[in-house]
């Protein structure tokens, strides 16, 4: 059973990111992510991608009729080809070292986000968004903002429903090529199950709030708490 600490800040970060994901589409691996690893760096990346199938799954009961699947078939291309990049990381960077890269990731995520918007949805610039989502989803369990900043145009729905089918088939994936390659520790299937509940309370608590949320003031408010998680992971692997 995981510590005490653990189920507390952890578990906070996942309703948290939860809620935001709820909302927006994605959120779980970048509000908790720089957390756990920060804290509790031995449980990552398979604590998150455990804790990150969950949601998605519970989406897909609401709005899966509103995935974009042909856009998808292409960005899977791109996932399953990144997958074992992100493996190959998780291997070969020192967790410390790691902590700097997750950092890196989520700052430059962060300042795509507010580039946003211009970025042509076609075959090549989805597979490059798999690519990269597949790497980074399975080197720190943060894959997400690739594909979202191809589909930010489109309606909440959408939006939410087509990174839910990205997540939930992405996440496995890498759980399971992690799996194989004898990188998914138990203590971090056990630390990641006891993530769940926090994720179910986030997907409930957001349900009745989805119509009040403003995202826009959802995604400022997450973009202080993940740039400021971002550089302390930085600043811990350097110093």
């Amino acid at each position: 059973m995981p510590d005490l600490d653990f189920l507390l800040v952890g578990g906070l970060a996942a309703l948290l990111g939860a809620i935001v994901q709820s909302s927006v589409g994605l959120g779980v691996g970048l509000v908790a992510t720089p957390i756990v690893t920060l804290l509790f760096p031995s449980l990552m990346p398979g604590a998150i991608l455990v804790a990150a199938v969950v949601l998605p799954v519970a989406t897909l009961t609401r709005e899966v009729r509103h995935a974009d699947l042909r856009g998808l078939g292409w960005a899977f291309g791109g996932r399953l080809a990144g997958t074992p990049l992100g493996v190959w990381v998780v291997a070969a960077v020192p967790v410390d070292a790691l902590g700097a890269v997750i950092g890196a990731v989520v700052l430059a995520a962060l300042a795509a986000s507010a580039w946003s918007g211009t970025v042509p949805r076609n075959p090549a610039t989805l597979t490059t968004a798999g690519l990269l989502a597949g790497a980074t989803g399975t080197a720190s369990a943060i894959g997400g903002p690739p594909i979202a900043l191809l589909y930010q145009r489109e309606s909440g729905p959408r939006v939410r429903a087509t990174l839910a089918v990205f997540f939930t088939v992405g996440a496995i994936l890498s759980l399971v090529t992690l799996a194989a390659a004898g990188q998914l520790p138990h203590e971090q299937v056990v630390a990641g199950l006891a993530l769940t509940p926090f994720v179910l309370t986030g997907f409930a608590v957001a349900g009745p709030l989805r119509r009040y949320l403003d995202g826009g003031r959802m995604r400022n408010a997450i973009t202080v708490v993940v740039g400021v998680s971002a550089l302390s992971l930085i600043v811990r692997s350097v110093i």
